[in-house]
């Protein structure tokens, strides 16, 4: 068995679809669109393992925003292959704007790894 995907709802699709493209080596197929539901999707895919599902429908992310506490996925991980990668990685998101949560370090658990937030909060480790 394996994780074959995550799906995250996201208020902006293409904004979110951008920060992954450029910044995990990942590709995306054709946008999907439902216009009966008003829904619209990608997946972005990593050469080996699981992909990501970024989802849109206007209601959802209207009822998303008007949350106050989120119980659920905390965060996912993302393997980079190297710690040198995982350095240039998280330096390259902070010089881009991007809100780094954890610096770059070897954790009680044997992960080197750091902790960086997309463009809409979701806290994504990313490891070696």
């Amino acid at each position: 068995m394996k994780i074959e995907h995550i799906a995250i709802w996201t208020s902006d699709l293409e904004k979110m679809k951008e920060f992954y493209l450029r910044f995990f080596e990942l590709e995306s197929n054709e946008k999907y669109y439902n216009p009966k539901k008003k829904f619209s999707s990608y997946f972005l895919f990593f050469k080996k393992g699981a992909r990501i599902e970024l989802m849109h429908r206007p209601d959802i992310s209207e009822f998303m925003a008007n949350r106050d506490v989120k119980l659920g996925l905390t965060h996912f991980a993302i393997s980079v292959g190297s710690k040198e990668k995982v350095d240039a990685i998280t330096e390259t998101i902070r010089k881009n704007g991007f809100t780094v949560i954890g610096e770059p370090r070897t954790t009680g658990d044997g992960y080197y790894e750091s902790v960086i937030g997309d463009p809409e909060g979701n806290w994504i480790e990313i490891t070696e």
